[in-house]
């Protein structure tokens, strides 16, 4: 039962003039002085969906435990607010409910506000910042300029997560299960020419700090985190291609086109790669199949694959499928003519889009081998002798294999090589590779370039400008913010909007004062 002081307790009354009092007396402000300790705290900014709901509470009252007892430690606490105002929700409900994203947004920004403060959340909300204020994404564009003028940003064509509802580009966490996060619709590849930060470039600063600022976490978390970055060390093999129609430039001997290039972590397996998949998306595919009889075949299968989802097409359970590009490639240490096969379950962004096919050492490679009928060669025993019990036949071939050996062993049927444990081999080939100019050591990450350009209205806009003459030209830092017009329709139907606002677009060269274009994608 209650006691009397909590049944006399009036909540709204008590905690209004509380509150106000504190506000009045600036109670969270944070102030200059040099004789406490900094303490400076920043949950993660919250999206003005338009009201808060228990996991706000849960979330930010968490921050606030944080934060009052660092003031109560002594510390000189500066405890900001900020709002996850951009992206495309704010604009699809925008949409839905007839009206400007800025108008929606702010609206939500002004009820959580109030929200908040009820809460009665220890923010200095003389600090209170929306990403949506062009005095706060000028310092996104002025990043985004330093970051391109480093060679961290880059623009490039690609293909990328497309979703054909929500009408942009999605994030690989994004695609859930081949489904678009937002609308559940069917995840797409499509090639555009995006902007990208290049996060391989701090891969080996991530992973040492990993190991050397992650103490204290979990050690699942930091298992993730480097499974996510992907290390992979292994070889770089170059496959010349056979050129089998001379006239055809795209499968001349030597130089750009020549060789098929991948990545592999085993080339201890190298004498027993029968086959080479590509990538759908890889340029090869259509050059190497143009002009045969192949050609129609291979543009129906890329158009199919483009509408598998990226997690199907990674998932074990999916059905390889491929299809013959009329064109072969000559394996470095055998002189074995490999058929080259375009393969649903090899992607272009790891490694090179393509991958040496060994069979009888690669469970998927094996599967799409059975079902193609291609050649199956063993090149690998677990014991010094082959075992007939795993199907070894005669010469290295499949005989009765049922599935493929994935671990490593001792070298059979590999020329000068066998008899070589797999680890020693694997250096031993790379070397012999590497005199010959067709093989080197290399470093491969899961990580990849991270696509950042959208094709919406309501976000940061890009600070690039276009110009005939002079190429790809960035916006001076004293001409920033480059702002959002106001004055733009929004459908919904595909297509950047800002491409179709001329006041925008239209503008002159930065250099040589030309015509010129905007850049209409946004962050």
């Amino acid at each position: 039962m209650l006691s009397k002081d909590m049944q006399d307790y009036n909540p709204k009354a008590i905690e209004e003039k509380w509150q106000k009092e504190w506000e009045k007396g600036g109670a969270f402000r944070a102030k200059e002085d040099p004789k406490k300790p900094k303490y400076y705290l920043l949950e993660m900014l919250p999206y003005p969906s338009g009201k808060l709901h228990m996991g706000h509470v849960r979330n930010y009252t968490i921050g606030d435990l944080v934060a009052r007892y660092k003031i109560m430690r002594g510390f000189n606490v500066l405890h900001p607010i900020g709002w996850d105002a951009f992206g495309m929700p704010a604009e699809n409900a925008a949409i839905k409910n007839k009206t400007h994203p800025a108008k929606w947004t702010y609206a939500n920004i002004d009820y959580m506000r109030a929200q908040f403060k009820k809460l009665g959340i220890s923010y200095d909300w003389s600090r209170e910042v929306a990403t949506c204020d062009p005095e706060y994404y000028r310092w996104e564009q002025l990043v985004f300029l330093k970051m391109y003028e480093n060679g961290i940003v880059t623009r490039k064509e690609s293909f990328v997560n497309w979703c054909d509802t929500c009408k942009t580009v999605l994030a690989n966490e994004q695609s859930e299960g081949g489904k678009c996060w937002r609308c559940d619709s069917a995840v797409l590849q499509r090639p555009m020419t995006q902007w990208f930060i290049r996060l391989p470039l701090y891969a080996e600063e991530l992973l040492r700090d990993i190991d050397t600022e992650l103490q204290g976490w979990p050690e699942r978390v930091r298992t993730m985190q480097k499974t996510w970055i992907g290390k992979s060390e292994g070889a770089a093999i170059k496959f010349q291609i056979k050129n089998e129609n001379p006239p055809n430039p795209s499968l001349k001997k030597g130089g750009e086109g020549g060789f098929i290039e991948v990545f592999t972590t085993r080339p201890d397996t190298l004498y027993g790669a029968t086959f080479m998949s590509l990538a759908a998306e890889n340029p090869l595919v259509l050059k190497l199949s143009k002009g045969t009889k192949q050609e129609a075949s291979v543009l129906e299968f890329i158009e199919k694959t483009k509408k598998i989802g990226r997690f199907d097409r990674l998932s074990g359970n999916y059905e390889k499928d491929g299809v013959f590009t009329g064109a072969h490639c000559i394996n470095p240490v055998t002189g074995f003519e490999m058929p080259v096969y375009a393969a649903n379950f090899v992607l272009m962004d790891y490694g090179t889009g393509a991958v040496m096919a060994v069979p009888a050492h690669d469970q998927r490679d094996f599967e799409f081998a059975k079902k193609y009928n291609l050649k199956i060669k063993v090149v690998i025993t677990p014991s010094p002798q082959p075992s007939p019990s795993r199907g070894e036949g005669e010469g290295g071939s499949e005989g009765g294999l049922s599935e493929a050996y994935e671990g490593p062993g001792i070298l059979i049927n590999s020329g000068e090589f066998t008899g070589m444990e797999s680890e020693a081999a694997k250096s031993s080939i790379l070397k012999f590779l590497n005199k010959q100019g067709l093989g080197s050591e290399t470093v491969n990450y899961k990580l990849r370039d991270w696509c950042i350009s959208r094709q919406r209205y309501w976000g940061t806009p890009i600070p690039i400008i276009y110009c005939g003459k002079c190429g790809v030209v960035p916006v001076s830092e004293k001409n920033l913010p480059v702002l959002l017009p106001e004055d733009v329709e929004l459908t919904g139907e595909g297509g950047s909007p800002l491409a179709k606002v001329e006041a925008f677009v239209n503008c002159k060269c930065p250099r040589c004062k030309g015509d010129a274009r905007r850049e209409t994608d946004t962050m």
